[in-house]
């Protein structure tokens, strides 16, 4: 019983918590970076930023990218690692599309996998190892992508068009659901970026989860400021929560503040703001600002631009903030938290 839960735990670290987190770093380098190019494109004097972001964007670019960050994260051999990207473009393009991302990011993940362990089986096995292991590899990965990516990727389309309309028909309830959960994804080593990317999430449904992503790293970032000063602030509050994983670990009472905060500003932004964003956005909070900008070139051709500004900075940051600080405030009253609980390592 414990080799089998130890081989459970295994493959979820490898597949789930590795593998996902690596993804997002591929998203983050061709699709979310387009998307931050495209806003600063839009600056007097920056246009030609415009080609860059558009080609960052393409289906083979974001596909490649996504393959080639799987294979380091799980490294593999070299001859592994290149056909990867191959791999990754030909499930993110032959998976169909989902939400508003162009491709499937789902389809990319899994034809990348799949494509890695039969490339993996072979490496380095036969005296034509530079034949054998990208044919093995890509033939495997391809045939996966166009034959079982579509139905995967219509299959995940479906559960993120229940989510959003969940949220507008339950606007209170899904705002709370949303914002906490994805916000506690994003802090927990699991990609919260690559959750909300594979499964289209949209509308109010992807403003909640800015919204719970935004409280989790401000909500640490402040409270935790007496510990780690400006260079946690800014490590945690532009960068991630998920630095604050080992001391939740030890201990979890800790998480409580951010995710009251969560719980909090999911329905306001679902029903008092009614915040929307795209699922480039929806799980990257403000890690390189990339939540905000999302909510912006979502609601800027519709909302006042001023009113708009308002909206982002009280939500997104002056709100997490406040609340996370009289929450954490009320617990050290109580001494459920003490100074250098959340002090991170140097």
């Amino acid at each position: 019983m414990a080799s089998t839960n130890s081989f459970g735990k295994n493959l979820f670290k490898t597949y789930v918590v590795d593998a996902l987190s690596y993804m997002a770093m591929g998203l983050f380098c061709s699709l979310i970076l387009g998307l931050i190019i495209s806003q600063l494109a839009k600056i007097p004097g920056l246009e030609l930023l415009s080609e860059v972001a558009r080609i960052l964007q393409l289906d083979l670019v974001v596909g490649g990218s996504i393959g080639l960050a799987i294979a380091l994260g799980l490294k593999r051999d070299p001859l592994v690692t290149i056909s990867a990207v191959a791999v990754g473009a030909l499930g993110y393009s032959l998976g169909g599309s989902i939400g508003d991302v162009g491709g499937n990011p789902i389809g990319a993940y899994l034809a990348a996998v799949v494509g890695i362990e039969a490339g993996s089986l072979v490496s380095k096995r036969t005296p034509v190892d530079i034949i054998i292991t990208p044919l093995v590899a890509v033939v495997a990965g391809g045939l996966f992508a166009k034959y079982c990516c579509v139905p995967i990727g219509e299959w995940v389309m479906a559960l993120g068009d229940i989510i959003n309309r969940a949220t507008m028909l339950n606007p209170f309830i899904m705002g709370v659901i949303i914002s906490v959960s994805v916000g506690c994804i994003l802090t927990l080593p699991i990609s919260s970026a690559a959750l909300c990317i594979s499964i289209g999430i949209s509308g109010l449904a992807a403003g909640a989860a800015t919204a719970g992503c935004c409280a989790q790293m401000i909500g640490f970032a402040v409270i935790s400021f007496k510990e780690n000063g400006v260079g946690g602030l800014i490590s945690q509050g532009l960068g991630t929560s998920m630095l604050q994983i080992g001391n939740i670990a030890r201990k979890p009472i800790i998480w409580l503040a951010p995710t009251l905060t969560s719980a909090i500003l999911g329905p306001i932004s679902t029903m008092v703001l009614k915040m929307t964003n795209s699922a480039a956005g929806a799980g990257m909070g403000t890690a390189g600002l990339v939540g905000p900008i999302g909510c912006w070139d979502s609601m800027s051709a519709t909302t006042d631009h001023t009113t708009l500004l308002i909206e982002i900075i009280g939500l997104y940051f002056i709100a997490p903030a406040l609340l996370s600080l009289l929450f954490h405030y009320i617990m050290k009253r109580y001494g459920w938290v003490k100074d250098g609980d959340m002090a991170l390592k140097r």
